[in-house]
């Protein structure tokens, strides 16, 4: 499955013009099997040992490009460094408080939700985005040990 989702992606890239550099196809290949919603940082140490010549800008300019040609969401919380999501359609986020993972979750669209609030407000409503927080297990289990 994930072999067919590389293949897409990168024919969605070339038929936009787009070049696939080993680099390129790497860190798109890294996206689409990760589960953790990576920071380019993430990505670049990963990929850091098979492409020695390779920066952090670098990952950060191909991450754009992904997002440009829809392939990528990235995924901004606040402060910290922008995250990745390879997943595109319609999904959420629960948030752990304390280790900043990030886990999806599928719930059925919310688009009851968006209608009244267009109807409401008169807004043209473009997308939202849910997210939930709480305490992971793997974090909930450090409290009950240090207690």
């Amino acid at each position: 499955m994930s072999e067919l989702k590389l293949k897409d992606a990168l024919d969605a890239l070339k038929s936009t013009g787009v070049r696939i550099t080993p680099q390129r196809h790497a860190i798109l290949e890294y996206m689409i099997h990760s589960t953790t919603h990576p920071t380019a940082d993430d990505i670049y140490r990963a990929l850091e040992k098979t492409f020695p010549n390779m920066s952090v800008a670098t990952v950060y300019n191909n991450l754009r490009v992904f997002r440009k040609a829809g392939l990528v969401k990235e995924l901004t919380y606040g402060d910290s460094s922008s995250r990745f999501d390879f997943v595109t359609h319609d999904h959420y986020h629960i948030i752990c408080n304390d280790c900043g993972k990030i886990v999806d979750f599928h719930y059925p669209g919310l688009d009851e939700v968006e209608h009244l609030a267009s109807h409401v407000t008169g807004f043209q409503v473009d997308y939202h985005r849910l997210e939930i927080y709480g305490t992971c297990q793997g974090c909930l289990g450090k409290t009950a040990k240090a207690q």
